[in-house]
């Protein structure tokens, strides 16, 4: 599932669409509840991110609130293997055309005539998410950390990967409590979050496959952080920084992949 990083570089990517025009729109897909007459007409007031939701704001219509889950994307081109895919194009008034691509079918497109409303946490890369931020979301919570990590009405955007990672780079047990983190650890997975988000971010994000489902961004291009995974997806390769067997655990039905000597 598309999570923070890949967002962010599709909500980018997209951003120039803003002061735009829909003229027309086709639905392809009767799972989606969004209608054309909702649509047509609209004007494209922006493009951004909350959590791993694209939010095109259609001025005076609301919030076109895009989930991607799985397999969806957003692109302002395609190639053929994608075109039975498509499930909504988006006809603007530049000639371009916006197009949803849902292979599995699982994302979504809803418009919200109030504005987007769903109830997030903290965003992990904006001035927001602090230290103390941090730990007050573990001061009281009974719950593993990497599950406090996934629990989006806490911090909005982190998903498997990036849990996994952000916790290896802080040196700390998935399994742990949060509320068993000191203050050294707290600052330690702080900057575990935003540096391999960020980091992310910057490689484009993370494309793990070859098949037309998998993470693409907008221009077609795979992402390149799978290159510098630590531990995601490397169950019994060498730690990178002690040498010890990376080691797989399932926490409430996920898999989490950590080093037993590093994280403690």
């Amino acid at each position: 599932m598309p999570e923070l990083p890949e967002v962010e570089t599709l909500v980018r990517q997209l951003r120039p669409i803003a002061g735009t025009q829909i003229v027309d729109a086709e639905i392809l897909d009767a799972r989606l509840t969004v209608a054309r007459d909702e649509l047509v007409g609209a004007p494209v007031g922006g493009v951004t991110r909350r959590g791993k939701y694209i939010v095109i704001g259609l001025e005076g219509r609301g919030d076109l609130i895009v989930h991607l889950r799985m397999s969806g994307r957003l692109r302002l081109d395609r190639s053929d293997d994608e075109i039975p895919y498509t499930r909504l194009i988006l006809k603007l008034d530049t000639g371009d055309c916006l197009y949803f691509i849902n292979p599995r079918r699982l994302g979504t497109v809803v418009l919200c005539s109030s504005g987007f409303n769903k109830d997030l946490g903290v965003e992990p890369i904006s001035s927001g998410f602090t230290i103390d931020v941090l730990a007050g979301l573990t001061r009281t919570s009974r719950a593993p950390i990497k599950q406090l990590l996934l629990d989006q009405r806490k911090i909005a955007g982190i998903g498997n990967i990036y849990a996994a990672e952000a916790l290896w780079r802080a040196g700390i047990d998935p399994r742990r409590p949060a509320q068993s983190l000191n203050r050294a650890e707290i600052e330690a997975l702080h900057d575990g979050i935003t540096s391999v988000l960020f980091d992310a971010i910057e490689q484009l994000g993370t494309t793990i496959g070859t098949s037309v489902a998998d993470y693409r961004r907008s221009s077609f291009e795979r992402g390149s952080f799978q290159n510098r995974l630590a531990v995601y997806g490397r169950t019994r390769a060498p730690c990178e920084r002690c040498g010890t067997p990376i080691e797989r655990v399932v926490q409430a039905g996920r898999s989490t992949c950590y080093c037993p000597t590093c994280q403690i």
